[in-house]
């Protein structure tokens, strides 16, 4: 007879990086799986410590192990599948083990600390019981009105048979008393779409593209024994119709029995999305993201994990919910910088969608009218399946026509630039006489990029990080927006109290000042982290417009992507260059990326958009590109200039970050690690040694780097975990950020 598995493997939240074995007591034998909650004893005195379950067996290397002392039972196990995953993160982008199994689950559940939410109903115990009380006992009105409610409807809220039958409190004591009443506590779900209305929505006829990319995903989900690639690049422009394809593959999935997860990339773009899916599937759609209350998201977890729904739409963290048979994940706008996460573990939710995939032989569709350069390069090389959708979904509705607007051009006598071009301020007024509308988009917040003196050249800088404060004119506030940490702004200048104090640059709170003053009448609102401060406001925003009651929606990136108006004609960008010049060998990329999405905010209805762009430099390649919509152009001159410096898509990318109060200690730190980890390079390997960050202190800590590219890096990575988690550095942080998103 084969042996019961009676060793546990678990992993517990101290960052340690390391599993440790327990004796699985013969009480629990069986019972304990990977994936399930339990606690230890562990440390000096055997206090007691919560840990995952990673791995049951019949041996350990260990000589005496002490035992697990009970399960948690209130905590729901993960499932198998999540914890390879989680095994992957961790490998792959060099962090704890238990950080990555962290990951895997919503704080909401994590904590154990929110509950399932119970109400108190009433039943009836017994019908004929009931009707003989209320024959007996006429005046007894409240009693008989109660019962008379609940004959009618069985099991029914507190506080709606009160409502109903006019019954107090102290009426329904006593019909429990008298044993004709029996009251239980119930789980109800906190409902996060409460007081939305839902129209259904059908299946729309394809387009000759998307039916035959429909064609290609249907093979794929229906063979994915096939050899063929797992992943799908669904290219599409702008207002092509990339949601219905979604929504088509999804409900093949969901005939067949199987489940699905749609990733957006921010919450802000999450209801309008959450809106589209329900209307087509109702109550089989689940939305995972950080806006909700602990509660909601407990609840929406809880049901994908009890098996009550069928699809999870959120942003980065739905792309771990709990789904056993999944056969679709869909990352839409797969090129968007958010699906990278800031923290350990420091996973793109893109790149881990690719691999859950395979690990679960799930079909992976990436969608983006401008692919990210990775992805779009794995798709020439047959890596992934490319679909193309070059048409927008209705043949009438054409692309946007934009122009460039040299700004050089627009300069007063002083030479001075003004933030709207003349062409600009005409288009957009044109706009509100026609009852049309316009978005003003500038990737930036705040009044003013910096307080300086022309007198003796002070500039208002941050004490604790290396860039200058921008300027609130409605707060009259100087604050920091890499610490937040802020100061009011001053009279005169602090340093030889001149008032000749001048705020420059253009945010767009002075974009919103300039519109009112050059817009008279206009109806404007503005939508940035700054006055976004809550979901709600967001939904409240959008809905205006959508119900034309705004004439200009000015915004930041917030609004550059995923927002369909098609009322919209006129998009303007009032500064293209910010971006195209940082220190990133990504800037040319994301500045297409977004010049590309804001343009096609434009014309989405029946008139014709246009699509205004001011720079000072008309001719830079990422601007001619977006202008012409010509993807295949820029990434033919974007990918050569990558290989011939061996940036990704050629090879991949690994920094190593230092920080710390002292500088001297960093750099030394940095050239003892370095030292360490140099006979682990692969020779292949481009190294940087560490140096100051193009940022170089944030929060009070100076910031160094060391990067490392093309080559095996695995080796470097996990030399690199070893180090980290087993050596003591404390007065130098360092951390590894695998296939970076900035270089800043």
């Amino acid at each position: 007879m084969k042996e019961s598995p009676n060793i546990a493997r678990v992993l517990l939240n101290l960052s340690l990086d390391r599993t440790f074995d327990y004796r699985i007591p013969e009480s629990l034998c069986g019972r304990i799986t990977a994936g399930m909650r339990v606690v230890v004893p562990f440390g000096r005195g055997d206090s007691e410590r919560e840990a995952y379950v990673v791995a049951v067996g019949s041996d350990s290397v260990h000589g005496e192990l002490k035992e697990i002392i009970r399960i948690c039972e209130d905590h729901p196990a993960l499932p198998p599948a999540l914890l390879k995953i989680g095994e992957w993160m961790a490998d792959y982008y060099c962090c704890a083990g238990e950080l990555a199994v962290r990951t895997l689950l919503p704080g909401a559940v994590r904590s154990g600390k929110v509950k399932v939410k119970t109400k108190a109903f009433y039943f009836l115990n017994d019908m004929r019981k009931a009707a003989n009380y209320i024959a007996e006992n006429p005046r007894a009105k409240g009693r008989c009105a109660a019962l008379k409610a609940l004959m009618l409807r069985p099991g029914i809220e507190a506080e709606v048979l009160e409502s109903e039958s006019g019954a107090s409190k102290a009426v329904l004591r006593e019909l429990v008393r008298l044993e004709l009443v029996t009251i239980e506590d119930r789980a109800i779900e906190r409902n996060p779409f409460a007081g939305t209305e839902l129209l259904r929505t059908e299946p729309l006829p394809p387009t000759d593209e998307q039916a035959a990319a429909l064609k290609v995903i249907f093979e794929r989900m229906e063979h994915p024994e096939s050899g063929a690639p797992h992943v799908i690049l669904l290219h599409g422009v702008t207002g092509s119709g990339k949601t219905e394809v979604y929504l088509q593959a999804i409900a093949r999935a969901v005939e067949q029995g199987r489940e699905a997860i749609v990733l957006v990339p921010e919450i802000s773009l999450t209801p309008q999305t959450v809106e589209r899916f329900r209307a087509r599937f109702g109550d089989m759609v689940s939305v995972l993201h950080s806006g909700l209350t602990d509660g909601e998201r407990y609840d929406e977890w809880m049901k994908v994990h009890n098996g009550k729904v069928k699809i999870a739409v959120g942003a980065r963290s739905a792309l771990f919910a709990p789904f056993r048979n999944l056969a679709l994940i869909i990352v839409d706008e797969e090129h968007d910088t958010s699906y990278k996460q800031s923290e350990a573990p420091r996973y793109n939710a893109r790149d881990v969608a690719v691999m859950r995939g395979k690990l679960e032989n799930a079909l992976v569709i990436l969608g983006s009218a401008t692919p990210s350069m990775e992805s779009y390069y794995n798709a020439q090389k047959g890596k992934y399946t490319l679909c193309r959708l070059t048409k927008r979904s209705d043949p009438s509705i054409l692309m946007p026509d934009v122009k460039i607007i040299d700004m050089r051009l627009e300069g007063n006598e002083e030479g001075k630039l003004p933030f709207l071009s003349k062409f600009l301020v005409q288009a957009v007024r044109e706009r509100i006489a026609r009852g049309e509308q316009s978005i003003l988009f500038l990737n930036r917040r705040g009044f003013a990029r910096q307080m300086t003196c022309d007198l003796c050249g002070y500039v208002a800088m941050c004490p604790d990080c290396s860039v200058a404060y921008t300027y609130h004119r409605k707060t009259q506030m100087l604050t920091c927006h890499l610490c937040a940490s802020s100061r009011e702004a001053p009279a005169v200048c602090p340093n030889c109290g001149s008032e000749h104090i001048r705020y420059s640059g253009a945010g767009t709170e002075r974009i919103e000042n300039i519109s009112l003053d050059c817009f008279k009448g206009a109806r404007i609102a503005r939508m940035d982290s700054d006055s976004m401060t809550r979901p709600s406001l967001y939904a409240k925003v959008l809905s205006q417009f959508r119900r034309g009651e705004l004439d200009i929606l000015i915004g930041t990136q917030m609004i550059a992507k995923g927002l369909h108006f098609p009322n919209v004609t006129l998009v303007g960008i009032v500064n293209a260059d910010m971006g195209l010049f940082l220190p990133d060998f990504r800037a040319a990329e994301r500045s297409f990326q977004l010049l590309t999405q804001v343009a096609g905010r434009a014309g989405r209805g029946e008139v014709k958009g246009e699509v205004l762009v001011q720079t000072c430099t008309p001719f830079n390649p990422p601007l001619m590109y977006a202008a012409n919509h010509d993807f295949e152009g820029f990434y033919s001159e974007e990918i050569a200039v990558r290989e011939e410096l061996k940036f990704p898509p050629f090879g991949h990318m690994m920094i190593v970050h230092f920080r710390g109060e002292d500088p001297a200690e960093i750099l030394r730190t940095a050239a003892e690690l370095m030292e360490k980890i140099r006979p682990k390079l692969d020779p292949e390997t481009v190294v940087s040694d560490p140096a100051p960050a193009p940022i170089e202190r944030v929060k009070g800590k100076y910031r160094f780097m060391a990067t490392f590219r093309n080559g095996k890096l695995a080796p470097l990575r996990r030399a690199l975990r070893r180090e980290i988690y087993t050596v003591r550095r404390p007065e130098v942080e360092i951390y590894v950020d695998v296939d970076p998103i900035s270089m800043l």
